[in-house]
């Protein structure tokens, strides 16, 4: 299957940046919420024993979060990422480029049912990702091209055009 979409910020009020920003604050919030609600049960189930903080955290984080392998590649006018994300459509995943801060999040649920008789089966599962880097340079939003194939993202990222340096020759006061 092949989904292809541009990530093209559309010229939008600071209302509505302010809102993006606070979208993406709550996603991250919401994250670590659920990764130390599990990480607690991880440490009660285990006897409460303390020192094992940063495993059960680790754990936890595995277990709610999939993982999303980057590959960063930096050339003189872009940058180019290729992220996995397998089993996502390109309208399940949620992309944002700010200044030289990428971040990639998703959400995907499917649900199986089947009736036999008087019964039901029924089970649901839910795939999340959220993975947030910092670039090594700033990046004009305004020109990102991103493709999805193949549970592959691939993001172009041209470098944004920096200030041009200018030789400031002092002048002698009289």
């Amino acid at each position: 299957m092949t989904a292809q979409t541009a990530v093209q910020p559309a010229r939008t009020s600071a209302v509505a940046k302010q809102r993006e920003a606070e979208n993406v604050f709550d996603r991250f919030q919401q994250a670590y919420d659920s990764i130390a609600k599990r990480a607690f049960e991880i440490f009660d189930n285990n006897g409460r024993w303390f020192g094992n903080d940063l495993s059960d955290w680790l754990q936890a984080e595995s277990e709610i979060f999939h993982p999303v392998h980057l590959e960063i590649a930096d050339t003189d006018e872009a940058l180019t990422v290729r992220a996995e994300v397998p089993g996502f459509t390109a309208k399940e995943l949620d992309i944002h480029v700010e200044g030289n801060r990428l971040t990639i999040a998703g959400k995907h649920e499917s649900m199986e049912e089947s009736t036999k008789g008087k019964t039901i089966y029924s089970e649901r599962c839910a795939k999340e990702i959220l993975r947030s880097v910092e670039l090594p340079s700033d990046v004009d939003g305004t020109r990102v091209n991103a493709t999805l194939k193949d549970g592959v993202l691939n993001l172009e990222l041209p470098k944004a055009p920096h200030a041009k340096s200018v030789k400031i020759e002092p002048k002698a006061a009289t």
